[in-house]
């Protein structure tokens, strides 16, 4: 675990060496309980994380073998689509995949609805939840098909420059 030299250079391209060892220490200390791996648990440890309602979602994008964990290998090419040297295209896949939750390359209203409810949690009745998801879907399904695909998404989330503020600073 965490042994970078071990990792092929263009995994790691997002990141020098020194940030390669800083993450490896980060996660060293967040992996707590010595598994080699890093759980959801372990994770709300961060207090940026303890209270978000997507810590679940993130590490079933991050965490690619569904085993409910994040290895080291995982945890670098997860937060390298953070990285200041990632390109706006990865960012955005990355914030697609949220919505994405059967990983089939579609946005559905039905996908739409559950993600944004984790969101606002009680903040709001599921109705008013349900317009949001409705008015989102009419807005980017600019093709009618009833379902909205990546170049939908990021021909509106890509002119909001979302991509700035997808950044991890190591």
């Amino acid at each position: 675990m965490g042994n970078e030299a071990s990792y092929p250079e263009e995994m790691c391209s997002s990141f020098d060496q020194d940030e390669i060892k800083r993450l490896s220490k980060r996660f060293k200390k967040l992996a707590f309980d010595g598994s080699g791996a890093l759980s959801v648990k372990e994770s709300v440890r961060l207090p940026e994380l303890w209270q978000s309602p997507l810590v679940q979602r993130g590490f079933s994008i991050f965490g690619t073998d569904s085993h409910g964990e994040v290895d080291f290998k995982e945890f670098i090419l997860g937060t390298s689509q953070f990285s200041v040297k990632g390109d706006e295209e990865q960012k955005l896949r990355s914030a697609f995949s949220v919505y994405d939750m059967d990983k089939d390359g579609y946005i559905s209203n039905g996908k739409l609805f559950p993600v944004l409810k984790m969101m606002v949690g009680d903040n709001l009745q599921d109705w008013q939840s349900q317009q949001i998801a409705d008015r989102s879907s009419i807005t980017l399904d600019t093709d009618g098909d009833g379902k909205i695909s990546f170049e939908e998404f990021s021909a509106v989330v890509g002119g909001l420059e979302i991509h700035k503020k997808l950044v991890v600073i190591v």
